[in-house]
């Protein structure tokens, strides 16, 4: 198949300059790297057809041979030789692009950390400051993150120069990979620490103290900055992040800014009505019971709920009343119950309009089955 012309390739003019003949083959060259396309056999084709190009243009003596007598004033000379006009060094530059830069600067940031605190309902909603021990590394003291015993220093590493690189050619391309000597770091070292045997950081636990403002909710969390693992080669040090959880309470449960909670009447202050006295957070309060109440009726206590940690109003409180049947009847009770029910049949149920309601329903239902 024949060649496309190198200029057409990198969609550069014949009398581009240096800068512009660079600039256009990184673009091509980023554009169709394998990595950033795989499997796609047609992209490793053009990538491969921009590094011949490059090649080729970006060596003057090879670019004034082939503006003069076109391929054939070079094919003698593909594959041979190695990058001459700074192919090598773009290559690493595109490699940087596309994996993140040289790693000449081994130092690295710490690890961020996280940490579960579990919470009581009474201290989320107030505001606490409680003591936590947790398990980290940090910088060695001994060598103050070096790695190198006291008096020494780390070294250049002698295989990639202190670059934490190395290149290897491979037919018209130069593969940059890291320095299996030293992985990455660019620096060895002799002559370790006897602390942390030359990594610069141990591990330890400590206990730190963190403040809790009022109004958390499960999910939130907490930033400590700087409180992480060590960072490697005098590296800052990472965060901890600490994830507030709440235990489950005996009386409420949380929804957002409002505090929910049951409440167990019986039957005759539901049907004649009642003064009860409720549990808040922070003190007790009474609450009317209307005759007549139903089972599952939601009475709101204004402003006895949270105080969101963002700002907002303050929640409320949501009672909610169940009906409790009773157990343990005496005999009298019983006899009472009897005389109830009796009256209760004989006014035709008036005083269950929701159970009335139903057995007309399942009637009408019945009867609709039959028709």
């Amino acid at each position: 198949m024949q060649k496309r012309d190198y200029y057409e390739v990198l969609g550069v003019e014949r009398n581009c300059s240096e800068a512009e003949l660079k600039k256009a083959y990184r673009r091509v060259a980023m554009k169709h790297h394998p990595d950033r396309n795989p499997g796609d056999a047609e992209a490793e084709a053009r990538f491969k057809e921009a590094n011949e190009a490059y090649e080729v243009l970006s060596d003057k003596n090879r670019r004034g041979a082939y503006d003069q007598f076109g391929h054939a004033g070079v094919n003698g000379n593909m594959g041979g030789g190695g990058a001459h006009g700074g192919f090598g060094d773009i290559f690493g530059d595109i490699f940087g692009d596309i994996f993140g830069g040289n790693r000449r600067n081994h130092v690295q940031r710490g690890a961020d950390l996280s940490y579960t605190l579990e919470l009581s309902l009474e201290d989320a909603v107030r505001g606490t400051t409680v003591k936590i021990r947790i398990p980290t590394r940090v910088s060695c003291k001994t060598c103050d993150g070096s790695g190198a015993r006291k008096g020494s220093t780390p070294e250049n590493c002698a295989t990639c120069a202190g670059a934490g690189q190395i290149r290897m050619r491979q037919g018209p391309f130069t593969v940059q990979q890291t320095c299996p000597r030293c992985q990455g770091a660019g620096k060895t070292i002799k002559d370790p620490c006897h602390n942390c045997h030359g990594r610069g950081a141990v591990q330890e636990n400590k206990t730190l103290s963190v403040k809790v403002p009022a109004g958390v909710d499960t999910g939130d969390r907490i930033r400590l900055t700087g409180e992480g693992e060590a960072g490697m080669h005098g590296g800052p040090a990472g965060d901890l992040y600490v994830q507030v959880s709440i235990k489950q309470h005996a009386i409420f449960t949380r929804e957002g800014a409002n505090l929910r909670c049951e409440i167990p009447i019986s039957f005759v202050d539901a049907a004649l009505g009642g003064e009860l006295e409720v549990p808040t957070l922070d003190d007790r309060v009474k609450l009317k019971i209307p005759p007549e109440t139903q089972t599952g009726k939601l009475f709101r206590l204004r402003e006895k709920g949270v105080t969101p940690v963002r700002g907002g109003p303050t929640g409320d409180l949501l009672c909610q009343v169940v009906v409790e049947t009773p157990v343990n009847l005496t005999r009298r009770q019983k006899e009472l119950l009897e005389e109830f029910r009796e009256i209760e049949v004989n006014d035709g149920h008036r005083q269950s309009p929701r159970k009335t309601r139903w057995y007309d329903g399942v009637k009408h239902f019945v009867d609709s089955l039959k028709s």
